[in-house]
């Protein structure tokens, strides 16, 4: 016993480890996986895990790999329960990938969970009903939730029922921590069982083991997510550390409880959740003696402030994005929910008749964070850079907590500060063509202001982009290049797919001034006006040039015609003399009344009109024009048959770049040399 203590009590030891798991986990993660299944499968059989009811019901599956089935008409004769074993027939699909640099790869993220098919479900066969105990007691906790987003949020940690709009408040306000159940939640729950449990006068060691036993139930049913598994790991451990007398050091314990992890889930190293849980915990252990305080506010300011600065490279690395007012939001947040909120889920869950009460709190909750979050000051966005400058940020951050120097902070701000202005000092002009799906969005970046054609928009003939348009992709997007505002909005006519985002994004992203085409307004165009009316958003309608400092854009599409397509803003314009011609929806007669009335010279960039469509692109418009590069935004297996085959003819003779089969397109002007850059899915 005394040799394992001498043992335990070696630093060295727990570093050597440590290294050891880091090595075993990059060959583990660099292992190839490859799926029993193929695009041709058509059958899977498995044990039903997890079940979400929504606007569609999702089905997870495991196997040998784990599946998600989704079924948009779910026959309601069909029963299913946690742990039944079900045969699904349907089509196999493999997830997406992103096709716009710096945004969340769907794919690569269901793959670290063992997950790499999706299955859309036309047919379920029950096969054997639910006889194991584990799924048994997991149901009958979901049915205790009573559908209430919050108690699946806070006693079973899946955040899938929450409103989407409030959970994006959530993390835009930094306080999304508190609703992973994570070690605070851990040391509350053991703060209630202890008490519950020291009126019968038991011993210590024998508290620990029934609270031990507790904690491992719940860590099964809950599931092993990162937080979770770090604050049971803590707990046990920690208290094994103190009722044997251990005297192992805190920093030990938990590069012990860091190795373990890791062995149990190599592809954690990935998991933002992971790296925010741990890369704080250690923080708040190396700066234990400076973070106590007789006021729990004072204690709880410092506490914010450290785990502010320590999530920075995370949070900009993912998002572009911190709100150091997040710092003071938590003074109000923590408490509110650690002291109030989250207690008493547990206790709705004896008592649910207080399920009343707690939803009040909870609309408290959603409607501070909702309206904070319309506060823009704190919120500073930027530009994604290269993956080495967040691990120097981290290095110095490390350094920081070990040296606890704060000359080290100094030079971190200053080198934050540096990162904040680069993009006021980024010459290079760029066009990217987003991945909107069966729809338009386009970026311009020149003479450092920011112009957006179109937003895109995802309706039930858009079914080819999977999502809201804005959230998952212009605004992260826009944030990744250091983008903090719209200069000009131009919508190139009041189509759903065109102009579909145009008031979300009015809505939540700064947009100084907004340029619609001509003729009358239809429903979507003066739905939006409202908006920009109330915004105080300065907007125009049929103009004929626009100034851009040293570049114009020169609008030649000036006639009204009867339809919103022949109505479509045509926009050409020259970046460092390449020529850029932007056609919208326009048709055919549209192009006839442009040749009339310009003599185009050759283009090097188009947009090719309506999707490729065969009522646009002409031969003998194309053949004016002379596009040395033809771009079509398009959606995958679309329902129109989008690109054309006539309109493909017609354009032969440029170099064709397509959204569905190229992602998002980049053209990069530096140095007067132009630059092209797909993202293929």
């Amino acid at each position: 016993m005394l040799r394992l203590r001498k043992i335990l009590l070696c630093n060295y030891l727990y570093y050597l480890l440590l290294i050891i798991v880091l090595l075993i986990t990059i060959i583990r993660i660099e292992l190839p996986n490859k799926s029993i299944y193929t695009n041709k499968s058509t059958k899977v059989v498995g044990i039903i895990t997890k079940i979400i009811y929504q606007d569609k019901t999702t089905i997870y599956l495991k196997n040998k790999e784990n599946i998600i089935v989704t079924f948009y008409n779910l026959p309601s004769n069909i029963k299913l329960h946690l742990g039944d074993k079900v045969e699904v027939q349907g089509t196999f699909k493999e997830p997406s990938s992103n096709t716009t640099d710096y945004l969340f790869d769907y794919k690569k993220y269901l793959q670290k969970r063992n997950i790499y098919y999706l299955v859309e479900g036309n047919k379920i066969t029950k096969l054997k009903n639910n006889k194991n105990i584990y799924y048994l007691e997991k149901q009958f906790l979901i049915n205790k939730l009573n559908n209430n987003p919050y108690l699946y949020t806070f006693i079973l940690g899946d955040k899938s029922y929450l409103d989407n709009n409030v959970k994006r408040s959530y993390q835009e306000n930094g306080i999304s921590h508190l609703f992973a159940i994570s070690g605070m939640h851990i040391s509350l729950l053991v703060l209630i069982i202890s008490k519950i449990l020291s009126k019968t006068k038991i011993q210590e060691e024998k508290l620990f083991i029934i609270i031990t036993i507790i904690l491992l139930v719940y860590l099964s049913l809950v599931g092993l997510s990162p937080s979770i598994l770090r604050g049971v790991l803590f707990y046990i451990l920690f208290s094994i550390n103190r009722i044997k007398y251990l005297n192992i050091k805190p920093i030990n314990i938990f590069l012990f409880i860091l190795s373990i992890s890791l062995l149990i889930n190599p592809n954690y190293l990935y998991d933002i959740g992971f790296q925010y849980s741990y890369s704080i915990s250690l923080s708040l252990l190396l700066l234990s003696n400076k973070l106590s305080s007789n006021n729990y506010f004072i204690s709880l300011l410092k506490v914010s402030c450290i785990s502010f600065i320590v999530s920075i490279p995370i949070t900009l690395y993912n998002f572009y994005q911190i709100n150091i007012l997040s710092i003071l939001y938590n003074l109000f947040f923590v408490p509110f929910v650690s002291i109030i909120v989250f207690p008493l889920s547990l206790i709705v869950l004896v008592i649910p008749q207080l399920e009343i009460i707690y939803n009040i709190l909870i609309l408290i909750l959603e409607n501070i964070s909702l309206l904070i979050n319309q506060i823009s000051i704190g919120k500073l966005i930027f530009k994604r850079l290269p993956s080495i400058i967040y691990i120097i940020y981290s290095i110095l951050i490390l350094i920081y907590l070990l040296k606890q120097n704060r000359k080290v902070l100094y030079i971190l701000l200053f080198l934050l500060c540096i990162h904040y202005l680069i993009p006021y000092f980024d010459g290079t002009d760029y066009l990217e063509i987003l991945d909107v799906g069966q729809g338009d969005s386009i970026l311009l970046h020149s003479n450092k202001k920011n112009i957006l054609i179109d937003t895109g928009g995802v309706s039930s003939f858009n079914k080819s982009f999977d999502g809201n348009i804005f959230y998952n992709t212009t605004q992260p997007l826009l944030k990744s290049a250091g983008i903090k505002k719209i200069d000009y909005l131009i919508l190139t006519h009041g189509d759903f797919d065109h102009m579909g985002e145009a008031i979300t994004l009015v809505n939540n992203f700064k947009v100084d001034k907004v340029i619609l085409n001509c003729g009358e307004y239809n429903d979507l165009e003066k739905k939006l006006i409202k908006v920009l009316d109330k915004k105080h958003i300065k907007y125009y309608s049929c103009i004929q040039k626009l100034n851009i400092d040293d570049n114009k854009l020169y609008f030649l599409n000036t006639k009204e015609y009867d339809n919103e397509n022949d109505n479509s803003n045509v926009i050409y314009t020259e970046l460092d003399n390449y020529k850029f011609l932007f056609m919208g929806d326009a048709s055919i007669t549209t192009e006839k009344e442009i040749l009339n009335k310009y003599n185009l010279p050759d283009i090097d960039v188009l947009k090719v009109g309506h999707h490729g469509s065969k009522t646009s692109s002409s031969k003998e418009f194309i053949d004016e024009i002379n596009p040395k590069y033809s771009i079509i935004s398009v959606g995958k297996n679309n329902r129109y048959g989008h690109p054309n085959k006539e309109a493909l003819y017609n354009l032969e003779n440029s170099k064709i770049y397509r959204t569905d089969q190229d992602g998002s397109i980049m053209f990069k002007i530096k140095s007067n040399k132009l630059k092209i850059e797909t993202c293929e899915p």
